[in-house]
C-alpha cells in the first residue's frame, strides 16, 4: 500500500508572498490615513472660523453695522444685546438680540490648539484674532503654520 501525503498548510512561498501583498496594501493605506487626520483639522478650522465670521456679521446686521468690541466680543457674542449693543445674561424687554453663539470655537491647529480667547493681539490664551473695525477673525497661527498644500492657517 502507498500511503497517500496530504497537503498540511501552507508552504514557506505562500506565507511570503501573503506578508509581500499586505505590506504594499500598508504601503498604499497609511499614508493616505494619516493624511486623514490633518486634513480633518484643517476642516475643523475652516468650519469654526466661518461659525465666527458669521456670528460677527449676524451681530453687525442686528446692531447697525457695527462690530463688536474687542474687549467684550466673548459675551457680545454668547450673550442677550440690545440695540446700543449692550449686554445682559438674560434676555428681557430691552435685550432682544442674540445669542450668536454657543461657545467659542478652539482653534483645531497650531501652536495655540485649543485655546478658545479672541483678542486683537497675540497672547498665550488667544486662539483667534478680532479686528473690531472690520469684523475680520483670523486663526492665531504663525507665518510657518501651514496646510499640507502650504497655505498659511492665519490666511484661512
Amino acid at each position: 500500500m502507498s500511503e497517500k501525503r496530504r497537503n498540511r498548510g501552507f508552504s514557506l512561498l505562500e506565507l511570503v508572498v501573503a506578508v509581500v501583498i499586505i505590506g504594499i496594501i500598508a504601503a498604499i493605506a497609511i499614508p493616505r490615513l494619516s493624511r486623514g487626520s490633518a486634513g480633518a483639522a484643517d476642516a475643523a478650522l475652516a468650519g469654526n472660523l466661518a461659525v465666527l465670521r458669521n456670528a460677527v456679521d449676524l451681530y453687525s446686521a442686528e446692531h447697525g453695522g457695527d462690530f463688536p468690541a474687542v474687549a467684550d466680543i466673548d459675551t457680545a457674542l454668547l450673550q442677550y444685546s440690545d440695540a446700543l449693543g449692550n449686554i445682559s445674561a438674560t434676555k428681557d424687554a430691552t435685550h432682544i438680540y442674540g445669542p450668536y453663539i454657543r461657545r467659542i470655537p478652539p482653534l483645531p491647529v497650531g501652536a495655540r490648539k485649543g485655546e478658545i480667547g479672541i483678542a486683537a493681539a497675540d497672547g498665550n490664551t488667544v486662539g483667534w484674532i478680532y479686528n473690531a473695525s472690520s469684523g475680520a477673525i483670523r486663526a492665531n497661527t504663525t507665518d510657518t503654520e501651514v496646510d499640507s498644500s502650504d497655505k498659511k492657517y492665519s490666511d484661512y
